[in-house]
């Protein structure tokens, strides 16, 4: 299934996001919405935003899919980067990380501009409590004698890094796959591209 310079030049942007000292807007965390707090037929979307706890927090599902690489493949890329710990890193070990990144993702076809792109678009800082971007999908239910008859996507959303849980609340029985979709479209990067009800009862 597919899942639907501060003190450098600008090169450098994603090394000290990757520390977490550079800070974009601030994006909040998704609010949990809870089933009992909205009334019956309401679609409710639950999770979809966790990470592989290897990556530290990094959304290496949706930044690899921006690069057109697997996830195996960025992480292989940034297995040998040395983030600083304590602060923005000295020029000289931002630009070793930078060329053992590119070392990895140049053959596979990525370019020293998406990457900076791609990783100045999902920097954030956790210690602020900041997120990466996203847009939270929604949904529609059909009920039709008591009984969920069709799901219909209203917002496909992006940002997810793997498929949230769909409930609708006041039918606990109603089950929902969700398909999602990745790609290099960052406005588009791990939406929800189809939902399919397969139990209602």
């Amino acid at each position: 299934m597919k899942r639907c310079v501060l003190l450098l030049a600008a090169p450098m942007l994603l090394l000290f996001w990757w520390t977490g000292w550079l800070s974009g807007s601030v994006r909040v965390p998704p609010a949990q919405v809870q089933v009992s707090d909205v009334p019956a037929g309401t679609v409710v979307f639950q999770g979809g935003f966790t990470t592989d706890p290897r990556d530290n927090g990094r959304p290496v599902a949706l930044i690899a899919a921006a690069l057109g690489v697997t996830d195996e493949d960025f992480r292989a890329a940034f297995r040998n980067v040395r983030p600083s710990q304590s602060g923005p890193p000295a020029p000289g070990r931002a630009r070793q990380n930078k060329e053992v990144l590119m070392a990895v993702l140049s053959p596979l076809g990525v370019s020293n501009d998406r990457l900076d792109e791609v990783s100045n678009y999902y920097r954030y800082n956790r210690a602020r409590g900041e997120f990466w971007r996203y847009r939270q999908a929604r949904a529609s239910a059909t009920v039709e004698d008591g009984r969920v008859t069709g799901i219909t996507i209203t917002e496909r959303g992006f940002g997810y890094t793997v498929a949230p849980t769909l409930m609708v609340a006041g039918y606990p029985n109603v089950q929902v796959d969700v398909e999602m979709g990745f790609g290099m479209r960052l406005d588009s990067n791990g939406c929800v591209q189809s939902l399919t009800l397969v139990a209602n009862d």
